[in-house]
C-alpha cells in the first residue's frame, strides 16, 4: 500500500505541473488578445486560422482548469483523510506545507475566486484595461470603506495589481487632479458590461448592493426596491443608506451596470 504521505506529495507535484501548462496557455490566449487588438483586420484575410487557434486554446484552458480543480479537491481529500486518522508529526509537517501550497493556488486572484473559475476570471482581469471598475481606495486599516468609479490603466500578472486612474476626483481630494492608484484584486470589482443585461447578477429585492449615486462617480451601499430588469429601461430602483430626506428614503433608479454585489465585511 502506498505511503499516504508520498502520494500527496506527487499529486502536488503533478497539481504544480497542471497550473503550469494553465498558465502557458492563458499566456498564448492574451498574446492572441494583444494581437487582435493590434490588428483586426487579420482576422478578414484569407485562411488565417487565428480565431480557430483562439478557441482551441479556450477550449484547452477550460480543460485544464476543470483538472485543476479536480486533482485540488482529490489532494483535499486525501488530506482531510490523514487528519482525521492522526498525523504523525513529522508527517503533519508535510501536510502543512502542501496545505499552505492549496492556499496559494486558491488566492492567486481574489480569495473569494474558485479554482473552476479561475480561468474565465484571469481573461476578464487581463482585458479590463481602458474599462471603468468600482475600486476600493481606502487602506484597510481605514474606519470605512470608499468605492469609486475608476479607469484600469494597467494589470500586473505578476503582482495581481490593478494601476487605475480616477478621472473625476472630489472637489477635497489633495491636489485636485486625476488620481492614480494601485490596488489589489480584492479591491476591484469588474462593472456589468453595459451592452449585455445578461453579464449582470440579479439582485432580488431586498438585496443589498453596492451602487453608483446618480449624478456621481461614488458607489454607496443600497437596498433593491425593485428591478426593472426585464423591461428596456433595464434599471433597478434602489435606496441608499443615509440618503434621508423628509424623513425617508427617496427610491432613487440606477443602471443594470453601475450596481454590483455589497463585498463581504463592508464598513461604512
Amino acid at each position: 500500500m502506498s505511503n499516504p504521505v508520498d502520494l500527496i506529495l506527487g499529486q502536488s507535484k503533478d497539481l504544480e505541473k497542471l497550473r503550469g501548462e494553465l498558465e502557458d496557455t492563458l499566456n498564448e490566449i492574451n498574446k492572441i488578445h494583444k494581437k487582435l487588438q493590434s490588428t483586426p483586420e487579420i482576422v478578414e484575410k484569407t485562411g488565417d486560422g487565428t480565431l480557430g487557434k483562439l478557441r482551441s486554446l479556450y477550449q484547452q484552458a477550460k480543460e485544464l482548469s476543470e483538472s485543476e480543480m479536480n486533482m485540488s479537491n482529490t489532494l483535499a481529500n486525501h488530506l482531510e483523510g490523514l487528519i482525521q486518522s492522526g498525523v504523525p508529526q513529522q508527517t503533519r509537517k508535510a501536510k502543512e506545507g502542501n496545505d499552505q501550497k492549496k492556499k496559494r493556488m486558491k488566492s492567486d486572484l481574489d480569495p473569494r475566486i474558485s479554482p473552476a473559475s479561475s480561468v474565465r476570471t484571469q481573461l476578464e482581469l487581463a482585458n479590463l484595461k481602458g474599462e471603468q471598475v468600482a475600486a476600493r481606495v481606502t487602506p484597510d486599516d481605514a474606519e470605512k470603506d470608499e468605492w469609486f468609479v475608476v479607469k484600469v490603466i494597467h494589470f500586473d500578472r505578476e503582482t495581481k495589481e490593478f494601476e487605475v486612474l480616477d478621472e473625476e476626483p472630489g472637489d477635497d481630494e489633495e491636489g485636485g487632479g486625476q488620481r492614480k492608484y494601485k490596488l489589489p484584486v480584492s479591491r476591484i470589482i469588474p462593472f456589468p458590461k453595459r451592452n449585455d443585461p445578461s453579464s449582470a447578477p440579479e439582485f432580488p429585492t431586498g438585496k443589498h448592493v453596492l451602487a453608483v449615486y446618480p449624478g456621481t462617480t461614488a458607489l454607496y451601499k443600497a437596498t433593491v426596491v425593485n428591478t426593472h430588469r426585464r423591461r428596456k429601461a433595464d434599471d433597478y430602483l434602489l435606496e441608499f443608506d443615509d440618503d434621508e430626506e423628509d424623513g425617508s428614503l427617496p427610491q432613487r433608479t440606477v443602471p443594470f451596470y453601475k450596481v454590483v454585489p455589497l463585498p463581504e465585511g463592508h464598513r461604512q
